[in-house]
């Protein structure tokens, strides 16, 4: 049911007195227009135009272009309907201001079903423009290529009914369900565990007879070049997927080949530069990789149950572009993926030898089991890091985040701050009424910092050189989760402490485990698609760029991923991740959600790093070279690790506790 119509010209008329009903409604109109801002940075205006911003109905909110459409048609001509992808909003431009108004007056607050079958509400604004750039015509990432209708139906129809699911678990090529898929293997058994095949132990029977007369058929045709000898079959219910990856290089040979029945879908694929390139894979279709799209992108699935593709349908494979006028929702099927690959029985030797296991020394370090380890692995894995990437990284930095300014602006004139962690000193000017002084463990960031004429010292976050109780307010953020052990992370909260007088309060982020919170994914995880060249920036400081790191695992097709610990493992100073496990640090693959607590996440180097600082070398980190692959050390807090850990410390009083895009905040008061 629509919600009753308030016209424009109602809102400046004191004397009318609103129902409950228009109340309501107009909170959330109110609602509407703050999240758009906040998030999203559109600015609606109280005045007619002849622009709209729909918020709730966009290709993120499961609302298609077939069900919107015809919708906004009954209020006059649309000009453009402008559907971003991933997003929960669009835009409709009308030939009149008239029929714009007609429509913000009659759909406002009006019912429409979705693409899933629920009721959701639209709430129109007016804008003055769409405030949205295309991404531009891309290209597909060199050495993919992807070959339609490759089989024919009937084809197709044997080889799904030749996968029996239902088989003995005995059957030597019997895969049990993985959490996001049902997986079959033949030829060799691939390992999720160390993502690799054990080539002294092939699988008995070989490859099934029909696959090897199809890929003889494919090799006299010259659609690949060799004969594969290892076959993964996965079966994708709608809403499934799988991580992004770099199928190991020292595994297979170059050529990567993979068969798509049953159903269509889209496949993201991901440069180090931060591009992706999301590709259509018709039923029937074969999508063949080589030489760079093998070795160097990333690709992967997304878990949902619509793919955004193109609305005029045109072409059937290829990239889906992101023409915003030209985009809607294609509700999946099941689809099942034959993917062949040929084992490899010698070192790899291509040419992109900082992401290949095989031309690199460099080993994942161990999860610390002393302090003196843990101090050991902030020094290699953070501390050198930063040193070495500091122009880089401060290029990468320029927004303050809003809360942190709430906090500083609400301080009172003459406050004493200090920034433990500041970083190239974005917080150190926010509030031209306080005294802020920063510190942090770099001095490369130290120097960007006294540039700009900000206090700062270089020292370390659990040895401040502050006299204790003098100032009136600390801020530390995405500093704590540098700290390897509980035990650290729990000192370096009582230094801020230490620092605080009585009544002072303190602000502190950290990385969180849940990068989606209320059934609403992070910034960190939504904002995957960037045009060529350009660094991608987010409201989170792990704004690192997707990087296949040095032996990448596809943490997320593990079905053991390790144990992460719960409210009753919260002890002194926090959470002991020791508990948890005693293996190598897993490599987080960038955009993707955490399986692990303790990880090292890459930062890649593009382009010039900063005018007056190239990155120094950094031994077994890597390359100063543009493209270079560090990683950091990282411990990201579960729900209420944090708050845990505040109120274990003696002396202090949890003010408020809260998540932001993807980061678990708390504000404590010293008492």
């Amino acid at each position: 049911m629509a919600a009753p119509r308030i016209t424009m010209d109602s809102h400046h008329q004191s004397n009318y007195k609103r129902s409950k009903t228009e109340k309501k409604f107009l909170r959330k109109q109110m609602k509407a227009r703050h999240t758009l801002l906040r998030h999203e940075g559109i600015e609606t205006v109280s005045y007619a135009t002849q622009s709209l911003v729909v918020a709730n109905g966009g290709l993120g909110n499961s609302v298609s272009r077939k069900q919107l459409l015809p919708v906004l048609e009954k209020c006059g001509f649309v000009d453009a309907l402008l559907m971003p992808p991933n997003k929960p909003y669009s835009f409709v431009r009308y030939r009149t201001t008239e029929e714009s108004k007609k429509a913000y007056d009659t759909l406002s607050g009006k019912e429409i079903v979705d693409d899933l079958g629920q009721k959701i509400t639209l709430y129109l604004n007016f804008v003055e423009k769409a405030p949205w750039k295309e991404l531009g015509l891309q290209a597909l990432p060199p050495g993919l290529t992807v070959i339609e209708e490759i089989i024919s139906p009937e084809d197709e129809k044997m080889l799904l009914e030749s996968v029996n699911w239902t088989e003995d678990t005995d059957n030597q090529n019997f895969q049990k369900s993985l959490k996001h898929r049902r997986v079959k293997h033949f030829g060799y058994e691939f390992q999720y565990e160390n993502n690799n095949v054990d080539k002294e132990k092939p699988l008995p029977g070989g490859l099934p007879d029909l696959c090897d007369s199809i890929l003889e058929k494919w090799l006299k045709e010259g659609f690949i070049e060799h004969k594969p000898d290892q076959l993964t079959v996965n079966q994708y219910e709608p809403g499934q997927g799988i991580p992004a990856h770099i199928d190991t290089h020292s595994a297979f040979e170059d050529e990567i080949i993979s068969l798509s029945l049953g159903s269509e879908i889209v496949m993201d694929f991901k440069h180090p530069n931060g591009v992706t390139v999301p590709v259509m894979l018709p039923c029937r279709s074969l999508l063949v990789m080589t030489g760079e799209s093998r070795y160097l992108w990333t690709h992967g699935i997304t878990p949902r149950k619509f793919d955004t593709v193109q609305a005029s349908r045109g072409h059937k494979s290829g990239i889906v572009t992101g023409d915003v006028e030209d985009l809607t929702l294609s509700k999946r099927g099941i689809r099942t993926s034959f993917t062949f690959r040929k084992v490899r029985h010698t070192p790899c030797n291509c040419r992109y030898s900082l992401v290949c296991d095989s031309q690199t020394k460099e080993t994942p370090p161990s999860f610390p089991e002393s302090d003196r380890e843990a101090s050991r692995l902030e020094q290699e894995y953070v501390h050198r890091v930063y040193e070495g990437i500091a122009g880089h990284f401060s290029s990468t930095r320029h927004t303050p985040w809003p809360r942190v300014v709430e906090f500083l602006k609400a301080l009172p004139s003459g406050s004493v701050v200090a920034d433990v962690g500041c970083g190239n000193g974005k917080y150190l000017g926010v509030n031209e009424e306080l005294y802020m002084i920063g510190c942090d463990r770099s001095q490369s960031l130290v120097d960007i910092c006294r540039e700009r004429r900000y206090q700062a010292v270089v020292c370390d976050a659990l040895a401040v050189p502050v006299r204790s109780g003098s100032c009136d307010a600390c801020i530390s953020i995405a500093v704590i989760h540098h700290f390897a052990t509980a035990e650290r992370r729990a000192a370096a909260l009582r230094e801020l402490v230490r620092l605080l007088r009585p009544g002072g309060k303190a602000l502190i982020y950290v990385w969180a485990m849940e990068q989606e919170h209320n059934k609403k994914k992070s910034k960190y995880l939504r904002e995957n698609r960037v045009s060529p060249g350009r660094e991608e920036l987010t409201s989170n400081e792990m704004s690192a760029q997707e990087v296949p790191a040095k032996h990448t695992p596809d943490l997320g097709s593990q079905d053991s991923a390790r144990p992460v610990p719960s409210i009753s493992d919260f002890q002194e100073g926090g959470c002991d991740s020791r508990k948890a496990t005693s293996s190598k640090l897993p490599i987080h693959t960038n955009r993707t959600p955490f399986h692990s607590q303790d990880l090292l996440v890459p930062w890649h180097v593009t382009g010039n790093p900063g005018k007056d600082r190239p990155v120094e070398p950094l031994g077994a980190l890597g390359s100063s070279d543009p493209g270079a692959v560090f990683h950091r050390y990282y411990h990201v807090f579960r729900e209420a690790e944090l708050e845990a850990a505040c109120r274990t410390l003696s002396d202090v009083s949890v003010l408020q506790s809260y998540y932001d895009q993807g980061n678990w905040c708390v504000i404590l008061q010293k008492v």
